[in-house]
């Protein structure tokens, strides 16, 4: 939906309303990404927004990671905060009109930033910039949230039917270690290209 385009998520970041940032990784992306072992799986985060998981994965050696987002200002101040992080590794971009390829994309609260009429066009996109092989992982809402704003919150079964045209193997199964304010409100995704 176009109301929720580049201006619409830079003037969130300019008014500081950017309830969805964790300030820091979250756990369920923490222990998923610990038990990764090639440092050199080329890595998209899309709507990364502050990127504390590009940050996260860049200080423990992954060496191909790429931050996305819409606007420019959370991407600047990722870059202020590291300087050794690759500046051709941020991507201001349209996640819809990206090229490439990817062993991996991290979702992390980019899904529920988009207009519910967007999510086919998401997993279809997501299927299309991934690897033979490449998975897709990370948390999703598993509650109903707002129908007139992000975030947008959604169920399992509805989620399957986006992604399981797209993916050889979609697992969905509730988010053991949530962070407290999204216990039990979560579920982690695994979909396999």
């Amino acid at each position: 939906m176009s109301v929720f385009n580049e201006n619409y998520w830079t003037s969130r970041y300019q008014q500081g309303q950017t309830q969805w940032d964790a300030g820091a990784i979250t756990t369920p992306l923490k222990t998923y990404f610990d038990q990764l072992e090639d440092r050199s799986l080329r890595i998209l985060i899309p709507g990364g927004g502050s990127g504390w998981e590009a940050e996260y994965l860049h200080r423990q050696g992954f060496t191909q990671v790429y931050l996305l987002d819409l606007s420019a200002i959370p991407l600047q101040k990722f870059q202020e905060r590291n300087p050794d992080f690759p500046a051709q590794h941020l991507l201001q971009a349209d996640f819809f009109a990206l090229e490439g390829q990817w062993d991996l994309i991290v979702e992390q609260t980019f899904f529920c930033a988009l207009h519910p009429s967007q999510r086919p066009a998401y997993a279809r996109q997501a299927a299309r910039l991934l690897k033979p092989g490449g998975k897709l992982v990370g948390v999703l809402f598993n509650v109903p949230l707002n129908s007139e704003h992000p975030p947008f919150g959604g169920e399992e079964q509805e989620y399957r039917a986006y992604f399981e045209p797209h993916f050889s193997h979609v697992s969905i199964s509730s988010c053991y270690n949530s962070i407290k304010p999204r216990a039990g409100r979560e579920v982690w995704i695994r979909m396999v290209r």
